[in-house]
């Protein structure tokens, strides 16, 4: 086996249908690189055994995702900044035996909006965060890290929603006043699956919302949600998920190989097929 050959995996349960290894697997053939990317399905009781036997095998790096992203911390030797504040890893890298964690979401979040919108200005005034779950906590680092004035988390159990305004600052907005929360809104996340295909609808009317703020969902299937269409049709600028996967793989990528792979729009098509 090649001294940089990088054996990959991705660690979940389900994880089927996981766009990780197209994704990686793209990048891996696209640049000529040496390594193979592979789906390791894990059910939380199994976790700790299927990482010991992963590590056996010579796999050198690793995602994470459900449901695995914060019990996965107490196998990591180390962790950066970001994956510490959150409180979840979603990836993975083997360095000198000792496992490195990190979390790539928070990028992932931020650099999908600057890349779709440059001008957007993080300041300008308030974000709305729709939802309290893990992704919520990623999304909410990012406001922080990006300055913006007042972050507010609104969710139907206010101690989730509690929860992340005590770790990342903001304040907590119940969902019943969610069309209050975004009367002066610089930016409304959906960070929920509500919207998604096969979920219940988001009901979000944006009524009371200003024409300048940018929509963003996280979800991807559909790739215009319901919440996007009304946004779009009112006018306001609008952010679709599939960036946010897109980067934070970008990001575990680069943790691994050492360079910055490129968001195409052949991968999107890809990734949507």
């Amino acid at each position: 086996m090649a001294h940089n050959y990088k054996k990959l995996a991705i660690l979940g349960h389900p994880v089927q249908h996981s766009k990780s290894p197209l994704i990686h697997k793209y990048w891996i053939k696209k640049y000529g690189l040496d390594g193979q990317y592979d789906a390791v399905d894990s059910p939380p009781d199994t976790l700790e055994r299927t990482l010991r036997r992963c590590l056996k095998e010579d796999y050198n790096g690793f995602n994470v995702t459900l449901p695995h992203k914060h019990s996965i911390r107490s196998y990591c030797d180390f962790f950066d900044t970001t994956s510490h504040e959150i409180g979840a890893v979603n990836t993975l890298h083997l360095k000198d035996h000792k496992l490195y964690g990190s979390n790539t979401d928070a990028y992932g979040f931020s650099k999908n909006l600057e890349m779709s919108h440059p001008d957007f200005e993080w300041g300008a005034g308030p974000a709305v965060v729709l939802g309290a779950g893990g992704a919520a906590r990623a999304v909410a680092y990012a406001l922080k890290d990006k300055n913006v004035p007042v972050i507010k988390i609104c969710n139907r159990t206010l101690s989730k929603a509690g929860n992340i305004v005590a770790d990342m600052g903001g304040s907590v907005m119940p969902w019943e006043e969610r069309t209050e929360a975004i009367k002066e809104c610089n930016l409304l996340i959906n960070t929920t699956l509500l919207g998604m295909e096969g979920q219940s609808l988001l009901e979000m009317p944006l009524e009371t919302l200003p024409s300048h703020a940018t929509v963003y969902d996280i979800v991807y299937a559909p790739l215009i949600t319901p919440l996007l269409q009304e946004a779009q049709a009112r006018g306001n600028p609008i952010v679709t998920g599939i960036g946010m996967l897109l980067y934070q793989a970008q990001q575990a990528f680069k943790t691994w190989y050492g360079i910055v792979p490129e968001v195409d729009n052949l991968l999107i098509q890809k990734v949507l097929a």
